[in-house]
């Protein structure tokens, strides 16, 4: 199992996220954006400028949407720990 504080060099699709008032589970992810399946439908939100709250491994964990703001495959490699 990952630590919660490397969270941000984790799988982020199947989580699940708030932000800006929208709950959900993240179905996609772009180098700007996720798409959040929440019960009034799907959401693209941008990453930059917004605080994202994943519930990983039974606790909440926040990202920086600016510190995420790469590619899903090279963020892992990108976001410093």
């Amino acid at each position: 199992m990952k630590p919660t504080f490397d969270i941000a060099r984790h799988e982020l699709i199947g989580l699940d996220v708030t932000v800006d008032g929208h709950s959900g589970r993240v179905v996609d992810e772009t180098k700007h954006t996720f798409l959040v399946e929440t019960p009034s439908g799907v959401k693209r939100i941008p990453k930059p400028g917004r605080r994202f709250r994943f519930e990983f491994e039974g606790k909440a964990c926040e990202l920086e949407g600016n510190d995420i703001a790469f590619q899903p495959e090279d963020r892992i490699k990108k976001v410093r720990s």
